[in-house]
């Protein structure tokens, strides 16, 4: 009778190790979030000065998109660059698609600043609620999409 406990004891301990092993979190992309919207604040740390925006890692790029309210819409600012010390990638094609509340589409062209050393676009539209954003970058012919939201 003792040995049928200890065994049940042991395949019941083994089954939950197996079953937290299996349970951690497999994300593909680390994604954060600006105060401005409803999520964590952007992280600090190893990986490059942050900007306060949402953040995208995706092989060895770092894509960063910062949405700041204006009287006339919302400017748009995102940073596209790549390899650890996050050199900035002035040469890509860079579009937005933004889903507004309403549910209709909107792209936008990102026209690189050199001075600030990222992409920029402003978003005429003033309707309050949440905005859905993938950005599409295409560097040499490599497509990288980053895909954000941001509440106004």
């Amino acid at each position: 009778m003792k040995s049928i406990k200890s065994s049940l004891i042991v395949l019941g301990s083994v089954g939950l190790l197996f079953l937290g092993a299996c349970s951690n979190n497999n994300q593909t992309a680390k994604t954060e979030n600006s105060p401005s919207s409803s999520s964590p604040i952007a992280k600090t740390g190893g990986h490059g000065e942050s900007h306060g925006g949402q953040v995208v890692e995706t092989g060895a790029y770092h894509l960063e998109f910062v949405p700041e309210k204006e009287a006339n819409g919302t400017h748009l600012d995102f940073y596209l660059q790549k390899g650890d010390n996050h050199e900035a990638i002035p040469n890509a094609k860079v579009t937005a698609q933004v889903q507004l509340p309403d549910g209709t589409q909107k792209s936008l062209n990102l026209k690189y600043d050199n001075e600030g050393k990222h992409y920029t676009a402003l978003l005429p539209v003033n309707a309050t609620g949440q905005y859905q954003v993938k950005v599409t970058s295409d560097v040499d012919g490599k497509k990288l999409d980053g895909r954000f939201n941001f509440n106004k």
